[in-house]
């Protein structure tokens, strides 16, 4: 059909939480419907998240994914096909080992978030005592991936994703500019706001490369077309890669400034349906 050659030569990358995923992290009935008939169509829409493939997949199942997803911040790119992680970067588990020793030595411990010898997500950690962590950890009531350890380690046979601290600002920035001089480019760092405990930040720590924006880059490589081919959505600063190196970038009206700095264009806010009004009003899906 003449819609679906049109709409071939569309390609989408969205952000999930406070972008296409509503306040209380769930998608709205609206979305679903645009998103699932301009796949039909033909338009190549994924996502790109800090999520993991389970915790992602665990809220947007509901839309028919077919093609490569870009997960925890861009350090693995999925196939949601065939179940098989396709590409990425890891983080050397030395430098991975050695933050958590910083971390300990400021009285915080992480999340080591990695892949075992079969590619099965795991989420190691000690004896949880932080609040915020102890929050992240209940909000995914029976998840497999969690693995609690005496010593906190990533084994030599695991791909090390990101080690993933969840605290108070005063209590991570220390943390953060310790990292800094001693790795500073062996390492890719985020810092934010959580979108749902309150006061509370992430700071990340994962391979140089492992980001939203090289996670465009292959993602754009995997389905054949250029990063400068693809529209983006975002709302926070671990988006900005995406939005510096996309061709069209779009964020939600609910975005930190910075994005709103760098949009082409800005759409109405997460909970009034944005990317999927952008979408359909782009590709006039029916």
């Amino acid at each position: 059909m003449e819609g679906d050659i049109i709409l071939r030569n569309i390609h989408f990358l969205t952000d999930l939480d406070g972008t296409l995923l509503l306040s209380d992290a769930t998608l709205s009935a609206y979305t679903v419907d645009v998103i699932s008939r301009a796949m039909e169509q033909g338009a190549v829409i994924s996502y790109a998240t800090a999520r993991s493939y389970m915790s992602s997949n665990h809220i947007v199942s509901v839309i028919p994914w077919k093609h490569p997803i870009v997960l925890y911040n861009g350090a693995v790119i999925y196939d949601p096909l065939t179940m098989k992680v396709i590409g990425g970067h890891w983080l050397d588990n030395s430098v991975a080992n050695s933050i958590v020793d910083i971390g300990r030595a400021h009285a915080l411990l992480p999340f080591i978030f990695a892949l075992d010898e079969n590619d099965k997500e795991r989420a190691l950690h000690e004896k949880l005592t932080g609040s915020g962590s102890i929050s992240f950890y209940e909000s995914r009531p029976n998840d497999p991936r969690f693995s609690e350890m005496t010593n906190l380690a990533c084994p030599d046979s695991f791909r090390t994703l990101k080690v993933t601290y969840i605290g108070l600002l005063h209590e991570l920035e220390p943390l953060r500019d310790e990292v800094v001089r001693r790795f500073d480019s062996q390492v890719h760092i985020h810092l934010m706001k959580d979108s749902y405990i309150a006061n509370h930040y992430f700071l990340e720590f994962g391979h140089p490369n492992a980001n939203k924006k090289e996670g465009l880059r292959q993602w754009a490589k995997l389905v054949g077309c250029k990063p400068e081919d693809v529209t983006v959505f975002g709302d926070n600063l671990n988006d900005l890669g995406m939005f510096e190196t996309a061709g069209a970038k779009v964020a939600v009206s609910n975005a930190h400034p910075a994005l709103h700095e760098l949009a082409t264009y800005v759409a109405l806010s997460n909970d009034e349906d944005g990317v999927a009004v952008y979408i359909k009003d782009v590709a006039g899906c029916e």
